[in-house]
């Protein structure tokens, strides 16, 4: 990651790394841990619920 990305870009690759090694892993837990880890506003918060739902597993 470089040091300029946008913290959601982070987040959302941060996520995809994680569900490549275990796509079982629960989305919502993630998305709480992405937001804390990357300081995401609860804009991008919403938005990563959104995305992560719209994807089939």
């Amino acid at each position: 990651m470089s040091a300029g990305e946008a913290p959601i870009k982070q987040a959302i690759r941060w996520i995809d790394d994680r569900l490549h090694d275990n796509p079982k892993t629960d989305r919502l837990k993630l998305v709480d841990e992405a937001s804390r880890r990357f300081d995401l506003s609860p804009t991008d918060s919403d938005f990563l619920f959104r995305h992560l739902a719209s994807k089939k597993t």
